[in-house]
């Protein structure tokens, strides 16, 4: 968070802190300021703002549609819709977003200025003129020292928002011209280029805060400064004409990967989410979250948990779901026990959790589609079950709070069911769920096949059918309202009507999953049609309601159904602004790493302080990902971690024996980026919920941080067992992984709360943390009771694929060369195929090889074998083979470990208050 923000937050805390948080008001101007822009002003230009934002919207659903090619009218390519993309987020940044004054932030924003323009005059070493950037750099440095109030727009504001949307359209006006010149920029490339950087890095600093401004400039700094470096970072140094060429004409930089990822699908999910937010979805989810779970004990904790978890689906941003749920929930936390603290710790880490949950994940679902190279399925099958398993431990640690303090829940509006009964509806309710999900799934599945040309037109007949008769039963139901959580809570809404009063809204959510699943369309082109289902609703339940209730001028309703649908398409694109500029900001530091190199640079970086051990290779990389990821919103924190990190574990395991799926690996970064959004000092989540609760920011961030453990304890799991991430399971073993981690994730939030059926002793935590490691990686301990692999000569490799089963692996180790001519040794799987005889095998997975008494040199790698993929190419040396043996089911852990957790519910058991046996 930037400076002036902190400041403001922290001075309005403790101006509330007498009334327990702040005014409606105050928190929608933090939004603002965080989110969507702090200035909106009034008359013409205020509706000017407004109608740019809906031009931009309108813009995206347009080249999503499929409505160009129809038409033959408006296309435009990948590169282009950057351009524009970038544009758009560049001219409303300037527009509502104002400069802050305080002296650090001035300071910053005058300093990057002034520097960059010496890198770049510096950079200038092929005898290009460039008097001409000094001039942009003192008038960039003017219009900061003008200042920037926040009810209107000055006119060097308009200056720089229309130069920097021109700056963004020159790689569109002129793509034909740029095209016969790549690698060659002339002095008109030069000047855009570089009032680009200069006005998007301080568009930066204003949407965004400081800190990715900053991170940008100093990889900009490196590129220039190469041979100034340390030895082990040094680098031949880039001149400005290759940085320029390849920062902003080309699409390796600012135009890059991340920035079409934001204009393709990111876009579209936001616009969904604001969509759907706006026909009162949240609203619904939270009611919902209250009226099943806030009888029980620390009940609104929970429900804030369960509310942040579905308003996450449909979220991209930590600080809006904060303060979105946890304007209701932080106080009725308070109402039951919990301290302003915790009950901020509990939303904090709840509405952070939001972002690891698909399908959205604050975009990086859509990243990881094109950095990883595999499906959006498989993107969102991997991420499912960890997010799962952390929001359901993250409910049972409110649980234990709730026990540790004797908490009770709020008052019921019906009395309960006798436990039979409620067992039996529940029963009922989980079957009618399901068979209503397979009818859905088979039934769309099968509609395509069998009316290939009037599959779209059914499928929106059977929706509009459902969407009437669900509003049909929401209309007698009582309208939703958000009660105010300052007055005091006699009774919780009824389950029953409340849970039928917006089911209408599951409806967009089905229209995206078949597009997704089903239908298999593209993430963009789904989104698109959810968002036209979306727009659907919203102008037409108004209406409809009023007439199934015969209440309300049809009309009337009908226009303000339009108004919604006019805010909710406002709405997202200001929302999109940060995530805009954030993207393009990050391609700079994607960009950079390519030009320079530095990943390798920094994988020996990591490696000579690890000393080689794989585990102190994941911790240094964790903590590396935490630190870059301050300040950073979700989608920038996993662009930069993912580019600079996530090769530096793929080739330190490789060569220290550990083999992980990419997907992994990126999962991995992305969970410990986004930590940085609890982690004191700059948790910008935390803020954001000590501004509700009125209590201490960095107190609040220190507890979240320890209800996130569960969060942080993931990655280390999945990257040593990829079955949590569903890889290589069927359905069966996948539910029975869902299982045990689960229980697994419990014990170990019961171990770190310390408390499980009563307040732990210190063996008992260790007791509880042995059998939830052993839970999740049961195989850690039967590898060192029987080792899953046998050494075998390098000279008897023939035999090692003779004896091993097709399907199985053998494991190599090879000494080689690495892309810049350096030994390397490393670990590669290769498959075993086919084949008659070992020889046999051995050639079917692509490796010829020469025996030089003893000595195994790989002769000769098949293109796009097996082989070539596990890393292997000529000239390499195999010196250890390691056949795969035969071992136990490492389910016999669980075992031991089941008699450790009996030994412990013993020993508790005796202890036991009386008022935790009957919670």
């Amino acid at each position: 968070m930037s400076d002036d923000k902190q400041f403001e937050s922290a001075a309005v805390e403790n101006a509330a802190s007498g009334k327990g948080g702040l005014s409606q008001q105050e928190l929608d101007e933090l939004v603002a300021s965080t989110d969507t822009g702090g200035r909106s002003p009034a008359g013409p230009v205020g509706t000017f703002l407004l109608l740019v934002a809906l031009a931009w919207s309108l813009f995206q659903l347009w080249v999503a549609s499929p409505l160009p090619f129809i038409f033959n009218f408006g296309v435009f390519n990948q590169a282009d819709t950057r351009a524009f993309h970038l544009g758009f987020a560049l001219f409303l940044a300037y527009l509502a977003y104002p400069s802050q004054r305080t002296p650090a932030q001035l300071g910053l924003a005058l300093a990057v200025p002034a520097l960059l323009t010496v890198f770049f005059m510096v950079g200038a070493k092929d005898g290009t003129a460039v008097w001409w950037i000094p001039l942009i750099g003192l008038g960039l440095i003017a219009a900061i020292l003008l200042g920037s109030p926040k009810d209107r727009i000055p006119p060097w504001e308009w200056a720089l928002a229309i130069l920097g949307a021109g700056a963004a359209l020159y790689v569109f006006v002129y793509s034909d011209e740029i095209a016969t010149r790549v690698g060659a920029p002339i002095t008109q490339d030069y000047v855009v280029a570089v009032l680009g950087l200069l006005v998007l890095l301080e568009a930066t600093r204003r949407a965004l805060g400081p800190a990715l401004m900053i991170v940008a400039t100093v990889f900009l700094a490196y590129t220039f400064l190469g041979p100034y470096m340390p030895g082990i970072i040094a680098h031949k140094g880039n001149s400005l004409s290759e940085v320029v060429n390849h920062q902003w004409i080309t699409t390796e930089g600012v135009f890059g990967i991340a920035l079409g990822v934001s204009a393709s699908f990111v876009f579209l999910f936001v616009l969904f989410g604001s969509l759907l937010d706006k026909a009162g979805a949240g609203n619904y989810f939270i009611q919902v979250a209250f009226s099943l779970m806030g009888h029980m004990r620390g009940g609104p904790a929970k429900a804030a948990v369960v509310s942040s978890a579905m308003t996450g689906l449909i979220s991209g941003s930590s600080i809006a779901n904060v303060v979105t749920t946890g304007t209701f929930t932080i106080p009725l936390m308070k109402k039951v026990g919990f301290s302003s603290e915790k009950a901020g710790a509990v939303e904090v880490a709840s509405s952070v959790n939001g972002q690891i949950m698909p399908p959205v994940m604050g975009a990086a679902a859509f990243l990881m589609v094109e950095y990883v190279g595999i499906p959006y399925f498989d993107v969102v099958k991997h991420a499912f079950l960890p997010a799962v398993i952390s929001y359901i431990a993250l409910v049972y640690i409110v649980h234990l709070e709730a026990m540790k303090a004797n908490m009770q829940g709020l008052p019921r509006a019906v009395e309960p069911k006798p436990l039979v009964a409620w067992l039996i509806s529940l029963a009922f309710t989980i079957a009618a769920i399901c068979a209503i999900s397979f009818a859905v799934y088979y039934l769309m599945g099968w509609i395509r096949p069998a009316f290939p040309n009037a599959a779209g037109y059914i499928v929106f007949a059977m929706l509009t059918v459902a969407y009437v008769g669900l509003l049909y039963v929401a209309s007698k139901q009582p309208p939703l309202k958000l009660e105010d959580p300052n007055e005091p809570v006699t009774q919780l809404p009824k389950p029953g009507p409340t849970v039928k009063a917006g089911l209408h809204y599951i409806l967009p959510v089905v229209v995206l999953v078949w597009a997704l699943m089903v239908d298999r369309k593209s993430p963009g082109l789904s989104a698109f049609w959810a968002a036209s289902f979306m727009i659907f609703i919203l102008v037409t339940q108004r209406p409809i309601m009023a007439m199934m209730r015969s209440a309300g001028d049809i009309a009337t309703e009908f226009r303000a159904g339009f108004v919604d649908l006019l805010e909710g398409l406002v709405a997202g694109a200001r929302n999109m602004i940060g995530i805009g500029i954030a993207t393009a900001t990050a391609g700079i530091i994607v960009g950079a790493v390519s030009q320079t190199g530095v990943g390798s640079a920094l994988a020996d970086v990591v490696e000579v302080l690890s000393g080689g051990n794989i585990l102190a290779i994941l911790v240094l990389t964790a903590i590396l990902s935490l630190i870059l990821g301050m300040g950073l919103p979700t989608t920038a924190n996993y662009i930069v971690v993912s580019a600079l990190l996530a090769p530096v574990i793929v080739t330190l395991g490789q060569q220290n024996g550990l083999i992980v799926p990419l997907i992994a690996v990126h999962l991995f970064v992305f969970y410990f980026g986004i930590m940085a959004d609890v982690t004191p000092p700059v948790g910008l989540a935390s803020f954001a919920a000590a501004a509700v609760s009125g209590g201490d920011p960095i107190r609040t961030g220190v507890v979240a941080f320890f209800y996130s453990l569960r969060t942080a304890a993931l990655p280390f799991l999945f990257i040593f067992n990829t079955e949590l991430l569903l890889i290589e399971v069927n359905w069966a073993q996948g539910i029975f992984v869902f299982v045990v981690s689960t229980v697994a994730m419990l014990l170990f939030a019961a171990a770190t709360q310390g408390w499980f059926l009563a307040r732990n002793r210190i063996y008992e935590t260790v007791m509880l943390l042995l059998v939830a490691f052993t839970l999740f990686r049961p195989g850690f301990w039967m590898d060192m009771v029987a080792p899953p692999f046998e050494d075998v000569p390098p000279a008897e490799i023939e035999q090692a694929f003779a004896d091993a089963q097709v399907g199985q692996d053998i494991r190599m180790t090879v000494n080689g060369m690495n892309a810049v001519g350096d030994p390397v040794t490393f670990t590669a799987l290769v498959p075993v195929l086919e084949g008659e005889t070992g020889a046999d095998r051995v050639l079917a997975a692509g490796i010829e090889y020469l025996n030089n008494d003893g000595t195994i040199i790989i002769d000769n790698v098949t293109f796009d074998s097996p082989a070539q993929q596990a890393g292997l190419d000529w000239d390499q040396e195999i010196v250890e083979v390691k056949s795969p043996a035969p071992q136990p089911s490492k389910y016999l852990m669980f075992i031991p470990a089941a008699l450790l957790l009996a030994l412990v519910v013993f020993l508790q058991r005796r202890r036991r208050t009386p008022e935790a046996a009957t919670a």
